[in-house]
């Protein structure tokens, strides 16, 4: 795993865009198209707004899956990661292919239709992000690192749910939904390639945690550590409490 301290917020969103870019690109050169998984959040804003903006990624040869989405949740409200992907993402390029998760449905019926279409070709490069209580797309601890399901439905537990009330996603955790559809642990490392982007002071716990600890389903996103090709992105903050030797890359 390469990790790359940056001082800013700002400048680490911008290098792992134009990172995230070249990776698109990469697989549309090689492959006629590139298939990639988005996460969501408020960790993810000025990352995918310098991306989205990228003028050299050819976004109608791309296709998109995201990570996650609440059980129940309707798509106008606000935390709805569907609205989410159709603002940040679909309604700031000309991305025409992509798979969205409807909470609101039969979600086992959801989670093996979108589990199909998802294996039915390697993913060239993930987004994601850790959560702060060292979760990966919602994978809480202690997560699934054994399920070969593309897609589960998961409870959430309750430093996630005030995760989101801190985001200001909700006004109360009891607005929370206590469930919702996540990616699994193993589909997230199938990808060719992982970009992890991983900003703000609260998430300096959890990103030691995941680099220094041990790998353990206790903290999910240490599970990034069995994959080859994962490049994580921390500001400043983020990369506080890491000891020097952890960091491989400076910029």
């Amino acid at each position: 795993m390469i990790v790359r301290r940056f001082e800013t917020r700002r400048a680490m969103a911008q290098a792992a865009a134009a990172h995230a870019a070249a990776s698109i690109e990469r697989a549309v050169v090689e492959r006629g198209q590139a298939r990639i998984i988005v996460a969501t959040g408020a960790s993810q804003f000025e990352f995918l707004e310098d991306l989205t903006a990228n003028q050299a990624v050819d976004w109608t040869r791309v296709t998109l899956f995201h990570l996650d989405e609440y059980v129940g949740l309707p798509i106008d409200h606000p935390a709805s990661f569907r609205k989410y992907i159709l603002e940040r993402v679909i309604g700031r390029t000309s991305l025409q292919d992509y798979l969205l998760l409807d909470g609101e449905g039969d979600v086992r019926e959801v989670c093996r239709q979108a589990g199909a279409e998802l294996k039915a070709a390697p993913v060239d490069v993930a987004f994601v992000g850790i959560g702060e209580n060292g979760h990966l797309a919602f994978n809480d601890p202690p997560a699934d690192f054994t399920t070969d399901e593309p897609y589960l439905v998961v409870q959430l537990d309750d430093a996630c749910r005030r995760q989101q009330v801190g985001e200001g996603w909700f006004v109360s955790i009891d607005h929370v939904p206590q469930s919702a559809i996540s990616m699994s642990v193993r589909q997230i490392l199938k990808s060719r390639e992982i970009i992890c982007v991983v900003p703000d002071a609260r998430k300096a716990e959890p990103v030691k945690a995941a680099l220094e600890g041990p790998v353990t389903p206790e903290v999910p996103a240490s599970a990034l550590r069995d994959h080859g090709n994962v490049t994580m992105y921390l500001d400043a903050a983020s990369a506080g409490l890491l000891k020097p030797g952890t960091l491989r890359t400076f910029a």
